[in-house]
């Protein structure tokens, strides 16, 4: 530490700063040919006074320095107001913030801003909010703000640097929840860091999606559902560290519990109508930074520009109409004091005056809206769509207790996601076989609901067809269902329809292929499912029998059709011998009916000789 004269302590940068300020002050009176004897000019240290080096300087000089000056104490106040932001200064520091000339020192808000958001990346709220004040009245400065968050974050992108990346995706995800930003943003950036994932990207990713997914459920439901999808097949897949599998869950249970509100009602300071929202995209081309506004440059409108801020900012601030405001106040306090005063002056209720309320008779109400089973459905399709793993999914399902009777409402939402699927996922497989194996009641739910939907298999698309045929070969071939569902099935020509046939054929051909096409022959073939099995593999008919042989042949399993071609090659002696056994039973019936009625003349033949003799 070292002193002055004076006895005033100033730093070594300050001193070198003085030193230099003095030479170059002695230089210019010497070149002058003026010699200023006056010490009393001075600062306490012995600096030159600002006044004194402006005053000295020509006209043009003057003004310069007047707008540096100014520039310097913009860009100090800035800084300030940002430095000083907090939960309760917001209020008070946003209507500080327009004192400054903003349009002379957008560049300036910007470059403090997205620096706070990087230093401060839990600020971020706060930042975004004074930024919606800011473009609710200065819709430059959100663009300029936004266009250069959007730079940084594809320069943070590209450097892989983490730390730089998620700040910036933190501060689009809160502007694009106060609206100033689109949300179609907020979807550019899930896709650019879910499209390779990495460690630190889907550490981006899902924190990003935790801050903004609120507001993408709200204005684009589809486009939230597809990032969750997303994340939920980075998850299966199993690409990422435990650590990163652990966020992605806490992201679902939060998404299953309800996101947060986008915006806090302390930081809700403009009205969703006044904002200006941004449709700017994560790849425009041509986006332009203006780093020339962070720098000092002579204005030579400077005095226009400023009066032109003043009549701006007092619209703004309402300065003008402060006066209203205040006789507004005077007369509306003057209209309470005089409703107190003949408050005061009535007559109190006479107590005794009050009127007894009849007995109410208590009513039954019965809910005919049935929320309750809409509930059970929500519950329900929200806990199979949130879940990580098939045994979770499983444990939630069966702790929420469903009635005797709701058994249908379980499986038919587990196979209407299924079919929703772009392919058949294992995971609605395993959980159907789950349930399966618990009690007896869901096998009896799907069996009734395999002969349902087999019946009105001709209302599917191709797609939802072909999940739900892989659904119920699963649970065929891990024998969770009892193979005498296959007795609804008839395989001829005149009981299928297209659709039927399709159903058919992924069906079997799923069950040949997990169990193996020799031993789905064996089951098929045993004796004491033949009954079972008389539709798919019709014996009766030759020409349904014809019909199941192609069919089976030209979906690639022909070996099941071996016992059936035994049938067919023997079918002309059956016939015969049908026929032969038809012909004898119409012979027996012949003389059945001869015996009668020669037993019948016998009789009348009687009954008339003897009333002839008498």
């Amino acid at each position: 530490m070292s002193a002055s004269a004076g006895g005033v302590w100033v730093p070594a940068w300050k001193r070198k700063k003085n030193k230099a300020e003095a030479e170059a002050a002695a230089l210019a009176e010497h070149a002058d040919g003026q010699t200023d004897k006056d010490d009393d000019k001075g600062d306490v240290d012995g600096r030159p006074s600002k006044d004194d080096n402006v005053n000295d300087l020509p006209k043009p000089d003057v003004e310069l320095a007047k707008q540096r000056e100014s520039w310097d104490d913009l860009r100090t106040g800035i800084n300030g107001v940002i430095n000083r932001l907090s939960s309760t200064t917001l209020k008070p520091l946003a209507a500080r913030l327009f004192s400054f000339n903003l349009i002379r020192g957008r560049g300036l808000l910007a470059r403090s801003l997205l620096k706070a958001a990087t230093v401060s990346p839990s600020f971020a709220p706060l930042y975004a909010s004074l930024v919606a004040v800011v473009n609710s009245k200065l819709p430059e400065n959100g663009e300029l703000l936004l266009t250069r968050l959007i730079l940084q974050f594809r320069r943070s992108y590209k450097r892989r640097d983490r730390g730089a990346l998620e700040a910036s995706a933190n501060l689009i995800a809160h502007l694009c929840n106060q609206g100033v930003s689109h949300e179609l943003l907020a979807l550019q950036v899930l896709t650019l860091l879910l499209s390779t994932p990495t460690e630190d990207s889907v550490a981006v990713a899902v924190g990003f999606f935790r801050a903004v997914g609120s507001t993408l459920k709200e204005e684009s439901p589809k486009g939230e559902a597809a990032v969750a999808e997303r994340l939920r097949g980075i998850l299966h897949e199993g690409e990422v560290s435990k650590r990163c599998q652990f966020t992605i869950e806490k992201a679902f249970a939060d998404r299953k519990r309800g996101f947060p509100p986008p915006v806090p009602p302390s930081l809700d300071l403009v009205d969703r109508d006044d904002q200006v929202c941004f449709e700017i995209g994560l790849d425009d081309a041509g986006l332009d930074k203006q780093d020339i506004l962070d720098v000092f440059r002579e204005d030579a409108e400077y005095d226009e520009g400023e009066r032109a801020w003043a009549k701006i900012r007092k619209e703004i601030l309402g300065e003008d109409d402060s006066d209203s405001e205040d006789s507004e106040d005077g007369s509306g306090s003057d209209a309470d004091d005089e409703s107190a005063e003949e408050d005061e002056d009535g007559d109190l209720p006479d107590p005794t005056d009050a009127i007894v309320p009849a007995p109410v008779q208590k009513q039954t109400i019965s809910d005919m809206s049935e929320q309750a089973l809409v509930n059970l459905r929500r519950t329900i399709y929200l806990t199979i769509m949130s879940s990580a793993s098939f045994e979770e999914c499983s444990h939630k399902l069966a702790k929420m207790d469903i009635p005797p009777g709701r058994e249908s409402e379980l499986v038919n939402m587990l196979i209407e996601c299924c079919s929703q699927e772009r392919t058949f996922l294992r995971y609605y497989g395993l959980v159907a076989q789950r349930f399966c194996l618990q009690r007896r009641r869901w096998q009896e739910a799907f069996e009734a609901s395999f002969k349902e939907n087999y019946d009105t298999i001709h209302r599917l698309e191709t797609n939802k067809l072909r999940n739900v045929a892989k659904l119920f070969a699963h649970l065929l071939h891990t024998d969770s269902v009892p193979w005498t569902c296959l007795s609804h099935i008839r395989l001829n020509e005149d009981d299928t329809t297209s659709s039927s046939r399709i159903f058919i054929k992924i069906l079997v051909q799923e069950m040949a292929e997990n169990l193996g096409v020799e031993k789905l022959k064996a089951r098929f073939e045993n004796p004491a499912m033949r009954v079972p099995f008389e539709g798919m593999f019709p014996v009766e008919e030759p020409r349904d029998t014809r019909f199941a042989i192609n069919f089976f042949t030209s979906v690639g399993l022909g070996p099941l059709t071996d016992g059936l071609r035994a049938v067919l090659k023997d079918a002309p002696k059956r016939i015969m011998e049908k026929a032969r056994r038809e012909r004898e039973r119409l012979e027996l019936l012949k003389a059945e009916m001869s015996t009668s009625e020669s037993e019948a003349d016998d009789s009348d033949s009687d009954s008339s000789s003897s009333s002839s003799s008498s």
